[in-house]
């Protein structure tokens, strides 16, 4: 076969098969049809031979792509590569191929990117960027299209989703500030559009109570913003002794506008993160935060979109996941 590439029929010759048994054992949707060791055999000589399918060709038989459109708001925030790559080592899995874009959060920006993707006739969907109300999406569910959201929600019945359990997360936060002494809390809260920021800060409210905890919704899940939202916490609410931040980019903004006003973390007010970031044990005091298993996460969201393109029947599900507090040196009894 020297200077020529390898066909599916070298590759059911090499494996002793007729040729339409190694053109199931190769796909991944018809893969279940074939005998374990035969499709072992069959999967070895491809490899042996070098053989890669032509799916494109494929695609046009069969109107599939094995591609998954990947939509993520924020590659900079440290929380989605863990998912991107949970997801892609499932798809690998299922002999599907993630296609990644960024939205940078800018509605445009997604729809547009989202068509390209449609146009390129992915299978489905993993969507990062849900909003509570989200127009595209329901647009999408509404003409049958395949999408799962991982790590938030959206409000549409039927729509897949693995998220972690934020509400128990809030809970555990807040019970371990309660134990070191600390009644003057408050939430610098995530963007109420997502699901995310509204889940936390319900949770806070129900586990500190209005009346005991302060709170001040942030721009963004980012650090400008958690610093901004801190600085008016500050101003309105000077007694306050303990923060628990929308998340870990938000927290580290609270300890930057902390240090700028000249006030010790932990000594003076304590502050706490959710997602454990990479590098959270590594900020200045690590942070206690909650953790939340975000490779897990992606994982099971491209699980749940295999199954609903391999499985018709298949019924929406939503995956919550635990989370859980890791106590570091940003928490500690109030003076």
């Amino acid at each position: 076969m020297a200077g020529r590439r390898p066909t599916l029929d070298d590759v059911a010759r090499a494996a002793g098969v007729h040729k339409a048994t190694a053109s199931r054992a190769l796909n991944p949707e018809t893969r279940n049809q074939v005998k374990f060791e035969t499709a072992r055999r069959i999967a070895v000589a491809a490899r042996r031979l070098g053989y890669v399918p032509n799916t494109l060709a494929r695609g046009l038989r069969t109107s599939r792509s094995t591609a998954v459109g990947v939509l993520v708001p924020d590659l900079m925030n440290p929380l989605f590569p863990p998912i991107v790559r949970g997801i892609q080592d499932r798809l690998d899995t299922h002999g599907y191929t993630a296609l990644l874009v960024n939205t940078d959060n800018d509605e445009a920006r997604e729809r547009a990117q989202f068509a390209e993707l449609a146009s390129r006739r992915v299978d489905g969907f993993i969507v990062a960027t849900a909003r509570r109300e989200h127009p595209l999406l329901a647009e999408a569910a509404e003409l049958g299209t395949a999408l799962v959201t991982v790590n938030r929600t959206v409000d549409l019945p039927g729509t897949p989703a693995v998220v972690s359990d934020d509400a128990d997360g809030m809970a555990q936060a807040v019970a371990h500030l309660r134990r070191l002494g600390h009644t003057r809390l408050a939430h610098l809260a995530g963007p109420q559009s997502v699901s995310t920021g509204a889940v936390r800060l319900r949770a806070f409210q129900q586990e500190a109570g209005p009346s005991r905890g302060a709170v001040v919704e942030c721009t963004g899940y980012t650090e400008p913003a958690g610093r901004a939202a801190a600085r008016q916490l500050l101003d309105a609410y000077p007694e306050t002794t303990a923060i628990v931040a929308g998340n870990d980019l938000i927290a580290l903004g609270a300890l930057a506008e902390l240090a700028a006003q000249g006030r010790s973390c932990p000594r003076d007010v304590s502050v706490v993160g959710f997602n454990d970031m990479p590098f959270a044990d590594r900020f200045r005091p690590p942070l206690t935060t909650v953790r939340v298993p975000h490779h897990e996460m992606g994982m099971q969201a491209a699980q749940l979109l295999v199954e609903l393109l391999t499985q018709p029947q298949a019924v929406a599900r939503t995956v919550v996941l635990p989370a859980r507090l890791v106590i570091r040196g940003s928490t500690a009894p109030p003076d």
